[in-house]
This record gives structure tokens, sequence and C-alpha cells, in this order.
């Protein structure tokens, strides 16, 4: 079986594997799917072995390919520690980076900042990924992600980058309709908007019962840009980050002394990926930014 082996083969399980879609695979290896299936059915053929179930949804891992795959992952840190040692620190900074974060962060604090980052870097090519979901990062679907706690297994580096404030916000409109709470008891009183319940990825998010016990969102979202929207278009009261609502005027936080809450973003890197100067200048980057902003994510 040696003698036939493509090294090349296991770049393309590896894409298949994370992405669990044939052609969203092709797209990041930038060839043809039916290339890519070749070269999968090749592999299987070498191996003797079925790596993948296919089905209409996408591609699914046997046990075989779980095996497969940690041995692939093996064989791939190798390459990318080696790939390191060669270039050393005098190489230039280039190739792709890309970042997964929370939908908040991601759009409204990081997106501005990658693009100065790009003008400082014009060999770094960034993909940044905001989805309300956690990220994969042994799958690699991100090279590193900002997300709301600590991973609790896995190879990965993790650093806090900063504790967030949130508040609760509403327009001046809404409040001069509606009436502004004085207490959290007057909340019963108000419509809130915030997340789909059921689609709560992380329970860092899931707050409204911490200040309104019992009381359900009138309109909801996945998405806290879309909440934060629904906010400015009158829909009521909404928990919001601190650095989202400065952002605009028309938003006006009540109850600041008697609802305060805090949250973390952690930067969070694969531990093979580390030390890859693109990944560590992103990071260092990033870190210096949030430090710098620092009035923006909490008032004291």
């Amino acid at each position: 079986m040696a003698d036939r082996f493509d090294w090349g083969s296991m770049e393309s399980f590896l894409a298949v594997a994370r992405s669990g879609r044939l052609t969203a695979a092709a797209d990041l290896l930038g060839i043809d799917h039916s290339t890519l299936s070749r070269r999968i059915k090749q592999l299987e053929t070498v191996l003797e072995t079925r790596l993948f179930d296919r089905s209409v949804t996408g591609y699914q891992l046997t046990p075989q390919g779980e095996q497969f795959l940690k041995a692939a992952q093996r064989v791939e840190a190798i390459a990318l520690q080696a790939a390191k040692d060669i270039s050393g620190e005098t190489s230039k900074i280039a190739g792709t980076v890309r970042i997964g974060a929370t939908d908040g962060f991601g759009s409204s604090f990081l997106a501005p900042r990658l693009v100065r980052m790009s003008r400082q870097q014009p060999d770094l090519k960034f993909e940044l990924v905001t989805m309300p979901r956690l990220f994969n990062l042994s799958k690699r679907e991100a090279d590193l992600a900002i997300g709301l706690a600590r991973p609790e297994k896995g190879r990965f580096y993790a650093h806090k980058l900063t504790d967030y404030e949130l508040g609760i916000y509403a327009t001046a409109e809404y409040l001069a309709h509606a009436g502004t709470p004085a207490s959290r008891t007057d909340l019963r009183h108000h419509r809130l908007v915030g997340y789909v319940p059921d689609l709560i990825y992380a329970r860092e998010l899931d707050y409204v019962p911490l200040i309104a016990k019992d009381h359900e969102p009138w309109i909801t979202s996945s998405n806290l840009v879309a909440q934060v929207n629904m906010t400015l278009a009158g829909a009521g009261l909404c928990i919001l980050p601190r650095f989202m609502a400065l952002k605009d005027s028309r938003l006006v936080r009540v109850l600041e002394e008697d609802v305060r809450l805090i949250r973390s973003f952690w930067l969070i890197v694969h531990a093979d990926l580390r030390d890859l100067a693109r990944v560590r200048y992103c990071s260092e980057f990033l870190t210096e930014e949030v430090r710098a902003a620092a009035p923006q994510f909490l008032s004291r």
C-alpha cells in the first residue's frame, strides 16, 4: 500500500472531513468537485476501506474514517511544525487566516480593524466568519476563534481578551411610548428582544432569565446584529453589549445601576497553529486592539 499512497490525498481527505461537503471542500482546495471525489475514491481504494458515508446531507466519517482522521491530523501537525522550523522568524507574514467570531464582536468590533490589519500586512488574506455558534478548531473551521469561554478540553491555547459589560437598552421613542422601567419588576410590563431560546448555543448568552424571570422575549433572533436592528426599530428592550450599544446614539440605557452583566471574550488557537507567524501576528494584533479599546467594553 505504501508505494501507492499519495500523500497529497491526505489534504483532500482533511478538507472533506472538516467541511462535511464535497463542494465546500473543493472550493477550499481550489479544484473541481469531480476531481476531489476521484481523489477520495482513490484513497479509499488504496486504504481498502470506506472513509465516508455519502448522503444528500453531505459526507459523514465512518469509524475507519474517524481513525484515519486522527492519523492525518498528526501528519498535518508535523508538516506545519516542519514548515515553521524551516522558515524561522525571518519569513514574511503571508497567507490566509480564517477568524471565527461571535456575530456581535465580529461584525461590530473586529471587521473594521481587519481592514487596518490588511493594510499593514498586504500579503495576508483574512476570512472573517461571524456565526452564532461554536467553532471547531480541530476540524480547522477557523485558524483562531473568539469564544465566550475557555475550552474545557482539547489541544488549544486560550487567553482572555477582555471582560465585557451588557445592559438593557431601548430607543428614546420606545421609552416615551411605553415608559421607562424604574426597577426589574417593571420589566414585566415591557416587550423584550432576545435570542431564540432553543437556538442559544452557549449558556453565557442565556441572560433574559437572570434579569426577568418567567418573562419570555416578544421578538427573537439568533443573530445579535438583528436584535440591535429590532431594538432600533422600536421593538422593545434588549440586553446588549456595551461596545455595540455605544456605536448608536439612538440607544438609551435603562436600569444601569440595577442590571449590569459581565461576560468574557477568549482568543482560542489550536496548539498546532499557535506559532505560525501569520496566526501569531493576528493574535497579537487583536489582543492589542482590544486592550486599546478597554473603555468600550467596561464602564468601570
